[in-house]
């Protein structure tokens, strides 16, 4: 064991290699080393902090996910007040906003800075001696959310400055949180076959998540940052805003790279037409672009109005929609079983490309909206990435409109469709469909499963079509020449795609629990159970009391493993995914040490102030204890931070011994 000293140096040492690789890879894209090498780093630093917990910070990379959901978020009002932009449509209106910053600064150079408008959630962050110590949302400009431990989720956005931030004894930065496109359409996709209310647009999905009360959902989401602005600064001064932008590049904050300076409005006019044409490239949204004079001593000079800047402006991209006619409903069939009515509309032009198709999501969606073939309908690209159905458009209809009903058979296979009570989802009760067949062979070899590269979805499709593979397990018995006799596929990329399946038979454990397609079970979950039980074939034997219990693990999960694993055609796959010696167990890590809290049962509650839930949870697992999520007779011991819940009361009621954050930390080491 290390002596105290060389632990707390270590623990530094680790904590800024974590933060300079979070910047590489979060902040400007340029990863130096693998995600492997650095989740050991990560993993070296939880496993230190959780035998030395008196160094653990509320700034260590550690501390990003916060653990007890919160009540509500608190009031806090903003050093600087937020104020909006004014918008303007058209060439014209920029012009008369550049006569007006003209008239009001009579014979000065004027520059000009152009932005990206980020189609997001604005919120401000403080650092105190280059830490982060709170990030709110904007709220009505004067007050906001305190969101901090929501925000901290977000990898892009640094705990501790580097350079002169981190000498500044106060700073406040603006930026807007975002979710990318592709991102946004999986979380869609996820939510769908799960059957949840998916996301209109980005925007939405953005705010929604920073919003939320427990940090650790929020973690789960693929949220991203730019920051646009230094609003307020002690320690330091800046003349212009391109001169603050680049400061907080060196800080370690991410800018948007496409920011431009420009001397005349009409070289600002022809940046707003180059990216409303351009805008389809980017794999975030924007709707517009903001202008700023540069000069911050001209931002003083020119003030503001009541509710916004003189000094900057925002452009608005014209609307993407347009009008289409339903020609008709069909109904795709997702991994799950999950049945999904999609128009299929006349060929429509709509910001840069033809829709044909639009997602009607689900049958009750088709209801609430009145739509039928035949209809005219509003269509947009939702959050511009999505086509989807607005409205309908009644004044239109002729009376030769037809009303969809969903199908009680199966469009793929002819199999019976069950709609679980409570959800919106219709599902094909066929696990061998071929529909479900090929989308689960897309995420089997998807990069967060199994990352077989080159299996895409025309292999795919010959390979169901042909009855070469029935399920993700047949893919390890394939043989060189049935692929090299698929379309598309030469000498050379069969043998790549063999070597791709091959080697993702030595995959971890949580890849392959996630690559098998529970239900529920995203790549948190799957990380969560392979730690837990270490096999497939322990998880396969699990019982759904034991699987409520452990953390993170909820009831709905448990139902689903349980269901999973009762399937003889799962049964079936496993045992030939066995035979194919694809790796399904990995060794527990050996215990090292004594065991203090063995055979305890713990429950948390309340807000810790030197650790989260979850390293007050391994904390616990690696003394040999055990934490559930529930208070009963057979807990022995209740940990009881601030702000704790139902569950103290109800300890006390059944006379559990209760534990202060002290008294645990006490326990931890010493043991009972």
């Amino acid at each position: 064991m290390l002596d105290k000293q060389t632990a707390g140096e270590r623990i530094e040492k680790l904590r800024a290699e974590i933060r300079y690789h979070e910047r590489k890879y979060y902040v400007e894209n340029n990863p130096e080393i693998s995600d492997y090498e650095f989740d050991q780093l990560v993993k070296e630093l939880e496993a230190m902090e959780a035998q030395y917990p008196e160094f653990i910070t509320p700034d260590s990379p550690t501390q990003r996910v916060g653990g007890e959901p919160a009540e509500e978020f608190a009031t806090v009002e903003h050093r600087v007040v937020m104020l909006s932009l004014d918008n303007t449509y058209s060439q014209e209106e920029l012009l008369d906003f550049d006569n007006r910053i003209r008239k009001l600064l009579p014979g000065q150079e004027i520059e000009y800075i152009a932005e990206l408008k980020l189609d997001g959630l604005g919120v401000a962050l403080i650092y105190e001696n280059g830490k982060l110590v709170r990030g709110a949302t904007r709220g009505d400009g004067e007050r906001g959310e305190d969101v901090t431990g929501n925000l901290k989720t977000i990898r892009s956005i640094p705990l501790v400055l580097e350079g002169i931030g981190a000498r500044l004894p106060i700073l406040e930065v603006r930026g807007e949180v975002y979710m990318q496109k592709h991102a946004f359409e999986e979380l869609n996709r996820q939510r769908e076959e799960k059957g949840e209310t998916i996301f209109a647009n980005p925007r939405n999905a953005s705010a929604g998540s920073v919003r939320l009360l427990d940090p650790r959902i929020t973690a789960s989401r693929p949220l991203d940052i730019f920051m646009y602005a230094l609003s307020y600064v002690e320690g330091a001064s800046f003349s212009t805003h391109w001169e603050s932008l680049q400061a907080l590049k060196e800080m370690g904050f991410r800018i948007n790279p496409h920011a431009q300076g420009f001397s005349t409005i009409e070289e600002v006019t022809g940046y707003c037409d180059l990216w409303a044409t351009r805008r389809d490239e980017l794999d975030y949204e924007i709707d517009g672009i903001v202008i700023k004079v540069n000069s911050l001593a001209q931002h003083v000079e020119l003030g503001s109005t009541t509710k916004s800047p003189r000094w900057a402006i925002s452009y608005k991209f014209p609307a993407r929609q347009a009008t289409s006619k339903i020609e008709d409903i069909i109904v795709q069939v997702g991994r799950t079983g999950a049945l999904t009515p999609v128009a299929v509309l006349s060929p429509t032009p709509l910001s840069g490309i033809v829709i044909t198709r639009a997602t009607l999501h689900n049958e009750d969606e088709i209801r609430r909206k009145d739509i039928r073939i035949g209809d005219t309908v509003l269509i947009e690209r939702a959050g511009d990435v999505i086509p989807a159905v607005v409205m309908v458009i009644e004044e239109k209809r002729t009376g030769q409109e037809k009303e969809f009903q969903m199908p009680d058979k199966c469009p793929v296979c002819g199999s019976d469709v069950f709609k679980p009570e409570g959800e919106a989802v219709a599902r094909c009760t066929n696990s061998a469909c071929p529909a479900q067949i090929k989308e689960h062979l897309h995420h089997f070899a998807s990069r967060d499963a199994m990352n077989i590269d080159g299996l895409g979805p025309s292999i795919i499709d010959q390979l169901v079509e042909k009855k070469l593979v029935r399920n993700a397990a047949d893919l390890y018995f394939l043989k060189h020449e049935q692929l090299a006799e698929l379309e598309r596929m030469g000498e050379k990329s069969a043998q790549n795609l063999i070597d791709a399946i091959t080697n993702s038979k030595t995959n971890n454990l949580s890849r392959l629990i996630f690559a098998l397609g529970i239900r529920h079970i995203g790549v948190r979950a799957a990380e969560i159970l392979a730690e837990h039980y270490h096999s497939i074939d322990t998880l396969a034997q699990s019982k759904e009391d034991e699987l409520r219990t452990i953390y993170e693990i909820g009831p709905k999960v448990a139902e689903s493993i349980i269901q999973f694993f009762q399937q003889e055609g799962n049964k079936a796959m496993l045992k030939r995914l066995q035979e194919a010696r694809v790796r399904m167990s990995e060794e527990e890590a050996k215990v090292v040490g004594e065991q203090p809290l063995e055979g305890k049962t713990f429950v948390l509650t309340g807000t810790l102030k030197n650790m989260t839930r979850d390293e007050a949870s391994e904390a616990i697992k690696k003394a040999g204890g055990k934490v559930t999520s529930s208070v009963s007779k057979n807990t022995n011991y209740v940990v009881v931070g601030e702000s704790p819940g139902s569950k103290y009361d109800r300890a006390k009621k059944l006379g559990i011994t209760i534990l202060t954050e002290e008294e645990f930390m006490h326990l931890i080491l010493h043991g009972a």
